[in-house]
């Protein structure tokens, strides 16, 4: 079944704004076709009309339904090596692999958007000097809202200078829904709901200066920060944000070394993160949040303040006495952890980390701790809240020094030096 839709653009580069319209470009029911030829004469053209020396534009684009040549990525917009450009009140719908994707594009603005589509909604890859802001994505099969720093300029380049605020993404609602407004939710056998707010996976130059800020996340993915192919992962706030029905964790942060690119490349780092101001709902329980690097690379200065988390439960006393892998070359993804041996968050190979204000409850009794530590220096823990079934302890330490608890019922103000392997 053929649908049809309508693409209205503003640019602005050096020249002055420019305004196109695509009417009426076929759409297809399949989530991994193209949406075609229009839109291809449509960047052809804009491309004309701009100053060369400023915007560079290209489409790989498909035929219809027909299947794409080996090697030929289906984008709706695609840009390398551009500077000075704003994309601002337009639509995409069913946008391909990518709907935007910007490669080693500097000062870059993304502003009210609207985008309900089949794969990946927005991905800034080595890009500096970004705003994206008042944007809605609905993306259930891919990424919503995506930093990249991949090789794909042939040399590492970081991803800088980036603001991400006042935007809507979801997973949770069949293509097309979100923009005529009828909301209709797809089911967890149709697709897996992915949306989501995430930093890498393919992290080779890096991240830098990031700020997440006054945003909605519903019925998919939370927020993830995953540095893994080498690249520094610092300076990064995160702040004034809602998540309803996350369908997995709230919060995925990784260092691991998977270290796609070049051989030689050390592993890379992931410091001073700080989280606040956020509101999680109705989150599924088989996993907790996790915060993980890898035995040798901790995860360091990290602050979480503020946050409500709450809960289906049901966690298992089988299910607090597993022991996730390391997983320390694999593809960074929750799921591939399996359930977690506690119901708040696995924190493990970490240094300098501090929980202030951290409510964690459950909707069924759940048997599992709240908080797990492995290989663990400087946590503290300071007025937090976190729900415990009777018989079933708060914190579970293990290998951990300079634990501290302040504020925080049913305990004394508590200082360990050392734990070897300890429950609370």
């Amino acid at each position: 079944m053929r649908s049809f839709a309508r693409t209205t653009a503003t640019f602005v580069n050096r020249a002055g704004p420019l305004t196109l319209t695509v009417a009426n470009y076929p759409t297809s029911e399949n989530p991994f076709d193209s949406s075609g030829h229009v839109i291809a004469q449509f960047l052809r053209s804009l491309q004309r009309s701009l100053d060369p020396d400023n915007l560079h534009l290209a489409v790989s684009r498909g035929s219809g339904d027909k299947p794409l040549d080996v090697g030929v990525g289906n984008k709706s917009i695609s840009l390398k090596n551009c500077r000075n450009l704003t994309f601002r009140d337009f639509s995409i719908l069913h946008g391909g692999h990518f709907a935007i994707l910007a490669t080693g594009v500097d000062n870059l603005t993304i502003d009210n958007l609207k985008i309900d589509t089949n794969r990946d909604g927005i991905d800034v890859d080595c890009c500096r000097n970004v705003r994206i802001s008042n944007c809605s994505v609905n993306s259930p099969w891919d990424d919503g809202i995506c930093l990249k720093s991949s090789f794909g300029l042939g040399y590492a380049r970081s991803t800088d200078h980036v603001t991400i605020t006042n935007c809507y993404v979801t997973g949770g609602y069949e293509e097309g829904t979100l923009l005529d407004a009828t909301y209709k939710r797809i089911s967890p056998d149709h697709a897996p709901r992915n949306g989501r707010i995430k930093l890498g996976t393919e992290s080779n130059g890096g991240f830098r200066n990031v700020t997440v800020s006054n945003c909605v996340i519903e019925l998919c993915r939370g927020i993830a920060l995953e540095s893994v192919d080498g690249g520094l992962l610092e300076d990064v706030s995160i702040s004034n944000i809602t998540m309803r029905e996350p369908v997995d964790v709230p919060f995925f942060i990784r260092l691991g070394s998977r270290m796609r690119g070049p051989e030689g490349v050390p592993v890379g780092q992931l410091r001073r993160i700080k989280i606040s101001n956020v509101v999680v709902s109705n989150a599924a329980s088989q996993q907790s949040s996790i915060i993980s690097g890898i035995p040798g690379h901790p995860i360091e200065d990290l602050d979480l303040s503020n946050i409500f988390l709450q809960h289906h439960g049901g966690g298992t006393k089988e299910d607090a006495n597993l022991k996730p892998a390391e997983l320390e070359n694999s593809y960074p993804d929750p799921n591939r952890f399996g359930p977690m041996p506690c119901h708040g968050f696995f924190i493990r190979h970490a240094r300098r980390i501090s929980l202030r204000d951290v409510e964690v409850c459950y909707e069924k009794d759940d048997l599992r701790p709240a908080v797990l530590l492995e290989d663990v220096v400087d946590a503290d823990f300071i007025h937090v809240k976190m729900a415990h079934a009777p018989g079933v302890s708060t914190f579970v330490l293990r290998n951990v020094e300079d634990f501290n608890i302040y504020q925080t019922r049913p305990f004394s103000d508590t200082h360990l030096a050392k734990v070897q392997d300890q429950a609370l």
